[in-house]
């Protein structure tokens, strides 16, 4: 995670450490400089409108990074375009065509002459420069600019290895975004998502991991058992999955840095992963025992397990609060799939959907004030989110089979996946991966090499 401090009228300086990931990162170095603040940037409840949002992108203005020769370098145009891909997906910033651009510096230090920048419409600046030292590291430095206001808004610096360079790049997205919409950026993030090939009737299902832009994508497993809905620890980088062998269903935990795996137990009539508490000391699931569907906790330390629910009806999918107080599930004990609510220990039970059609796979947001959910209504599914006390419900994508809704860490963007119906023949019915901003536009697939399913998104990374 990229965290910084800001002081009004003071420039501060904070040694970022990049955790080591065996399976995707080395160690990583960072140095990142913030001054004064940044500018805040400034539905309908019917069950066929898709929420479309209409928010109009920022011009951005993004200089290829200069070399000590005060010319583009090759890294410093990598760099550039990694950062331009985020903010561009965004939806929230619009890359300037750099075309247009009348005088671009050559020292990425000095105050630009904005009046080179406001001709070409750019709100913001971002120059830059990156280069290799003697040692071979990457040398990077930015200044992010307020272009109608001629203000800085963050500066920074650091040095990275070679197989740093989109991690930095991605922080360095995350400081714009951050700094000129008020919210948390969400570039330096992973996804964990189960990959799909093969015929229907063989299907190969196995762990997947890559950056959030669809880079640096690693499978975790090799296909030779059957794994669903993967889920992360909030605390750290730790991955609880449903693992089928010989038709049963197991729990693994898989450790991302050490890339060990220990199997937590084995849980006949489960067909959720647990999700973790945000404190990470608990895991909440759902169990069929004697034909009856309850939620329960484990404690992680003693592997004890707790039953929450206690009815003759199906409750499963729980999620806690960001605060671990409270647990929103779904249930049938009002005779149809609906969104409930209750406390940690399963007290003060409460329903909160109220709308047409069948509710299912809540998540709760990690800012605490909405959940998305996945809607079955007349034969179409739907990705929605709604208040944690169910009301403002809005719905932002649909199709054949939407489903398995997951939070970005700043709890503005959703990812979930889509899948296609099977042709008449057994074809098709391949499943891909969207995200969606929670306003409801700018979705966009993510590209993986086969189908995917089940994503789960990461904290911010350490």
């Amino acid at each position: 995670m990229l965290s910084s401090s800001v002081v009004m009228g003071t420039r501060m300086t904070r040694k970022l450490v990049l955790a080591r990931v065996s399976v995707l990162t080395a160690l990583i170095g960072l140095i990142l400089s913030v001054v004064v603040p940044t500018l805040a940037m400034a539905q309908s409840n019917d069950v066929i409108t898709i929420t479309e949002g209409n928010v109009e992108p920022s011009p951005i203005a993004i200089t290829d990074f200069i070399g000590p020769d005060g010319q583009p370098s090759e890294i410093g145009r990598e760099i550039a375009g990694i950062i331009s891909d985020d903010l561009e997906g965004s939806g929230l910033f619009r890359p300037l065509s750099q075309a247009a651009f009348f005088n671009p510096p050559q020292d990425a230090s000095a105050t630009p002459d904005f009046a080179d920048w406001r001709p070409i419409g750019a709100d913001a600046l971002l120059i830059g420069s990156a280069y290799y030292n003697a040692d071979n590291i990457i040398e990077v430095e930015f200044y992010l600019w307020d272009v109608l206001r001629g203000e800085l808004i963050a500066a920074g610096s650091g040095s990275v290895s070679e197989i740093g360079k989109r991690r930095i790049s991605h922080q360095i997205a995350d400081v714009v975004y951050k700094k000129w919409t008020g919210d948390d950026g969400y570039f330096d993030t992973r996804i964990v998502y189960v990959a799909e090939s093969g015929p229907p009737e063989k299907r190969i299902k196995r762990l997947a991991i890559m950056d959030q832009d669809g880079h640096n994508h690693i499978f975790l497993t090799d296909g030779g058992s059957l794994v669903l809905t993967p889920r992360f620890s909030q605390e750290v980088q730790e991955i609880a999955y449903l693992n089928y062998f010989n038709d049963n269903p197991n729990v693994y935990l898989l450790d991302i840095q050490s890339a060990k795996s220990e199997l937590l137990g084995s849980f006949p009539g489960m067909s959720f992963a647990p999700r973790f508490s945000y404190d990470g000391k608990s895991l909440i699931m759902s169990l069929a025992r004697s034909g009856v569907t309850n939620i329960y906790v484990m404690d992680l330390s003693t592997r004890q397990t707790r039953q929450l629910t206690n009815t003759p009806f199906i409750d499963t999918s729980p999620s806690y609060s960001p605060d671990d107080q409270q647990v929103v599930f779904n249930s049938d004990r009002s005779g149809s799939q609906q969104l409930y609510v209750m406390n940690r220990d399963g007290s003060n039970v409460r329903r909160i959907s109220r709308g047409k059609g069948r509710y299912a796979t809540p998540v709760w947001s990690p800012r605490g004030d909405i959940v998305a959910f996945t809607k079955i209504y007349k034969g179409e599914f739907y990705i929605g989110v709604m208040n944690s006390d169910g009301s403002g419900e809005r719905l932002l994508a649909k199709g054949f089979l939407v489903e398995g809704p997951t939070w970005a860490p700043n709890g503005r963007v959703l990812m979930y996946f889509k899948q296609n119906p099977t042709n008449s023949d057994g074809s098709g019915g391949e499943s891909y991966l969207y995200r969606i901003d929670i306003t409801g536009f700018n979705e966009r697939r993510i590209i993986t090499p086969e189908g995917a399913s089940d994503p789960a998104w990461s904290p911010f990374l350490p």
